[in-house]
């Protein structure tokens, strides 16, 4: 009989894309996977280190799973990903009945060291230091249908003064172009005709290649591959997205016209604070240089309340760029201090309730910018690439945009993984009605 694996992921597409891998390696060993975590021998929590409140996250889901434990002695419990990396021995220390944690270095690993703990039954912690070497490809059991996520950058090099991934992930390190190609025409032969191309920092893929390679390289040797009918990437630095990437995507039909650009703060001296790399102004001057190759450009961002030192005034700066870039979508979060961050260190940490307020005012802007964006859709026709069934209403289908939005919409099943022309006839906050146009 196999046995059942439920794999829990935290966090970014990142960590989502290492999950796809732990379970294709688990899937050799005669893993399958479960959403059941009861039925499971083996119950793994991939984590996210971003925020203080997936750490809290990871220990209260860990004491949930202690439980099945004692009903069912046999399970193990694994604990991989940012967390695993940054506290290693800890994560045991505070949770002992743990059997594995190990980090994002030598997620490879993962078959050897389960192999080790289920021969020994003793608990394993493997936590390896950062190399300049590219992890060794490993099997992946994709969990999207039409969607392949490609790894193209592991770790990063930028140094932003709240931020813990590079020292949960490392130094920046680019596949070769050769790599991915072969990657992505492997999932175009397994029936993926889209790919999103990650890493923490795309727009500066190819930096670290010798000889130098960079996005617009990487999205042209993609977009020209037989049955790739979509491109998008995420996420990128504002400091590295440039006019020649503009100009040399505009050719490609099937390169989606959506840009995720993470600000961070609306004010330039908390970007400044922030190590940043650019004013308020730039990044204005660059949502000005997209929109003026890319007129329907959606473009998303991420939004951080409450860094050390914010003013009232310096907050109202982030409601005010919500409002004047119009972004189609946001991610929002309250400062949380980090370890081993030089923001972590600062004695003006704003306190968690106005932390607490300022964000819920922001949601509230960015809802109602996000409306006003999905209003002025109604009436027109967009290419979709249709997802498939709707996960609220099976007998709906859903698809995206070119410029990220979702669409509901009832047609053949036949459509599924297709593009199609729709004529958009309803609109809410993040998600859109439309129906098939006609001629």
């Amino acid at each position: 009989m196999s046995k059942h694996v439920y794999l829990k992921t935290y966090g970014c597409q990142m960590n989502l894309n290492d999950s796809e891998r732990m379970l294709g390696m688990l899937a050799q060993m005669g893993y399958q996977p479960t959403n059941d975590a009861f039925s499971a021998d083996f119950l793994l929590l991939n984590t996210c280190a971003i925020r203080e409140k997936a750490e809290d996250k990871l220990f209260s889901r860990l004491g949930e799973l202690k439980e099945i434990k004692h009903l069912k002695p046999g399970v193990l419990i694994g604990v991989a990903g940012c967390v695993a990396q940054h506290m290693g021995e800890r994560i045991r220390t505070r949770a002992p009945y743990v059997d594995l944690v190990f980090g994002t270095e030598n997620i490879h690993e993962l078959p050897e060291l389960v192999a080790r703990v289920e021969r020994s039954l003793e608990p394993v912690v493997s936590i390896m230091p950062f190399s300049d070497e590219l992890p060794p490809e490993m099997p992946v059991l994709r969990q999207g249908r039409h969607s392949a996520w490609i790894t193209a950058i592991y770790g990063c090099n930028d140094r932003c003064t709240y931020c813990i991934v590079p020292s949960v992930r490392g130094d920046q390190k680019s596949r070769a172009i050769a790599d991915i190609v072969q990657e992505v025409k492997r999932v175009v032969a397994e029936g993926f005709s889209e790919v999103v191309l990650l890493g923490q920092n795309i727009n500066g893929y190819g930096k670290d290649l010798t000889p130098k390679s960079s996005l617009a390289d990487l999205i042209e040797a993609v977009a020209i591959i037989p049955g790739v009918k979509r491109v998008r990437w995420l996420t990128g630095h504002p400091r590295d997205l440039d006019e020649e990437l503009l100009l040399r995507i505009k050719g490609y039909p099937n390169v989606c016209d959506y840009f995720h650009i993470p600000i961070q703060h609306g004010d330039s001296d908390i970007l400044r604070q922030m190590a940043r790399g650019y004013t308020r102004e730039k990044y204005l001057k660059l949502v000005s240089l997209i929109r003026s190759h890319f007129p329907e450009a959606g473009i998303s961002t991420d939004l951080i309340v409450g860094f050390p030192s914010e003013t009232e005034e310096q907050f109202q700066q982030t409601l005010a760029i919500v409002r004047e870039v119009r972004f189609a979508a946001v991610n929002t979060a309250a400062y949380s201090a980090r370890p081993g961050t030089y923001a972590a260190t600062r004695a003006d940490q704003v306190p968690e309730a106005v932390k607490d307020r300022r964000l819920r005012e922001l949601n509230e802007v960015v809802n109602e910018v996000a409306a006003s964006v999905s209003r002025a859709m109604v009436g027109t026709v967009q290419e979709v690439m249709v997802e498939g069934p709707s996960p609220r209403n099976p007998h709906v289908l859903q698809g995206r945009c070119r410029n990220n939005r979702i669409v509901l919409f009832t047609g053949p099943a036949q459509l599924e993984g297709q593009l199609c022309q729709l004529r958009i006839t309803e609109a809410r906050a993040w998600t859109l009605r439309g129906e098939l146009a006609s001629g």
